[in-house]
């Protein structure tokens, strides 16, 4: 199998990029993301490589980084997702940002990958909500406020603050991020009118 690849940048393709070996050219597929960090034609790279076997194909997945490509054999965990699908999502998506998804169960942010509807998006936040690394660097107070059962427990203005954000149209894992971050700015006596304006402020940004 093949972990790693490094070489010379010999040509793109619409998804992949052939890459130069010692004289080897490797044809690697790789998320619309990866290929436009990628170097121009003739100039060294490096990826972190997946190889999948089939019946009749070899194929080579290449990433940024392992991180990356942890979530790329992750994501192919949850039904329906296959390569095509996992490459798509993390196309848009840096996996800093689905690490954030699945922690705050933020279905709407999984559903913007072109291909992929509220069902699927749904099954992969809820599937891999165990599976998923730590989300040690995800605010647990966003976390808290995400679970409406939870925010029930907190103070009205702090209520009152995430509905009024989500009747503008955000969704509930954006607004409770939002106002998370408010209450640390403002404190846990802010008032309902200061933490919209600060949610906004932070939605903006």
């Amino acid at each position: 199998m093949i972990g790693k690849l490094t070489g010379i940048i010999d040509s793109y393709g619409d998804d992949f990029l052939i890459l130069d070996v010692q004289g080897v050219g490797y044809v690697v597929t790789c998320s619309s993301r990866t290929l436009q960090k990628l170097p121009r034609p003739g100039e060294t790279a490096s990826l972190a490589i997946e190889t999948q076997v089939r019946e009749d194909s070899i194929r080579l997945f290449g990433f940024l980084g392992t991180s990356e490509r942890d979530w790329f054999r992750l994501l192919q965990s949850v039904q329906g997702v296959g390569a095509k699908v996992a490459l798509a999502i993390l196309g848009i998506m840096e996996p800093a940002e689905l690490v954030s998804a699945i922690a705050l169960q933020d279905k709407a942010a999984v559903a913007r990958t072109p291909g992929i509807g509220p069902k699927l998006a749904a099954r992969i936040v809820s599937e891999l909500k165990d599976k998923a690394p730590s989300f040690g660097h995800v605010d647990a107070t966003s976390m808290r406020l995400a679970d409406q059962d939870e925010a029930r427990a907190t103070p009205k203005p702090v209520q009152d603050a995430i509905s009024a954000l989500v009747n503008l149209g955000y969704g509930r894992p954006q607004a409770a991020a939002a106002i998370a971050a408010s209450l640390k700015e403002l404190g846990e006596e802010a008032a309902t009118s200061a933490l919209i304006r600060r949610g906004l402020k932070e939605l903006a940004g």
